[in-house]
């Protein structure tokens, strides 16, 4: 499961001044068990879902979405890309989808945009999946602060070096279980014009000062929750997890996957998969395979 497989074309939901890309799938032959939904980091989009969303599709009703400035949510309005705007954004989808408390998957920024839309605007989850999450310091790279300092640099530099740099920066994401296809389908909505002023714009508003008031209200958590994480993660030190999971009513379980990266959903998918399937059927979670 870890090659590239699309996933279905989205639909456009118009919120507060943006048009957001989403998709939902649903099993074919029998009744959901649940809702899921799942919310991406950064610079990815729904589709490092693909793999977990079709397989978790089987049993559950699969909802993704494009932040504003990320994958085909991308526009050349440019919509605001950071943190407080995204959780807000986050709350009023779950509304427009009129959602029930459904569990939540959240990846890289996307555990803080899920964190915050629980924590800060009163979102209700059944429960909480966080993987590799952006959340406590230290986050956000040296290239981070350089781009956030030079970002028009950055935005003007000729279009083939702007794609080898954003194809060298997901690669390095990644460990050796990585597949090619997937790095390409990842880097290529940066590509366009309107994609490298993107690029360089969620960088540059991404900050620190947004997640410091999730984490002082992380023992506010009113849903059960797991952390996941990469042994070999080069973004976000594994340490996190464990510091993590210290923050959350009721220490709850990591489980941390051995030889993967920091792209989670597409380095272990199968192991990931029936990890957050055991998950949401509450009955414990299985060991990753090495």
């Amino acid at each position: 499961m870890n090659t590239f497989t699309p996933i279905p074309l989205p639909s456009l939901v118009d919120m507060e001044g943006s048009r957001i890309a989403t998709t939902v799938l649903q099993p074919t032959e029998r009744e959901p068990r649940g809702d899921v939904v799942l919310c991406h980091g950064t610079p990815w989009s729904s589709t490092v879902w693909a793999p977990i969303a079709q397989a978790l599709s089987a049993d559950y009703r699969v909802f993704l979405w494009d932040m504003p400035g990320y994958g085909k949510s991308i526009a050349q309005d440019a919509p605001s890309a950071d943190l407080v705007s995204q959780r807000k954004r986050f709350a009023s989808l779950i509304d427009h989808w009129q959602l029930d408390r459904p569990h939540v998957i959240a990846h890289d920024i996307g555990g803080a945009v899920a964190l915050g839309a629980h924590v800060l605007e009163g979102v209700d989850y059944a429960s909480l999946y966080l993987m590799d999450t952006v959340t406590l310091d230290p986050w956000g790279s040296a290239f981070f602060r350089l781009v956030a300092d030079n970002r028009n640099v950055f935005s003007a530099l000729p279009p083939t070096l702007h794609a080898a740099l954003v194809r060298a920066y997901i690669a390095g994401a990644g460990g050796p279980r990585l597949d090619p296809g997937w790095i390409d389908a990842l880097s290529r909505p940066w590509k366009s014009a309107v994609g490298q002023t993107a690029f360089y714009q969620q960088i540059a508003q991404l900050s620190p000062d947004h997640t410091t008031p999730i984490v002082e209200r992380l023992a506010t958590v009113r849903c059960r929750t797991r952390i996941a994480w990469g042994a070999s993660d080069p973004w976000i030190d594994v340490e996190q997890a464990t510091r993590l999971a210290s923050l959350l009513p009721g220490t709850p379980d990591v489980v941390v996957f051995p030889e993967v990266g920091h792209l989670l959903p597409l380095e272990a998918a199968d192991d990931l998969a029936a990890d957050v399937g055991d998950w949401l059927c509450g009955s414990g979670a299985r060991v990753p395979a090495s």
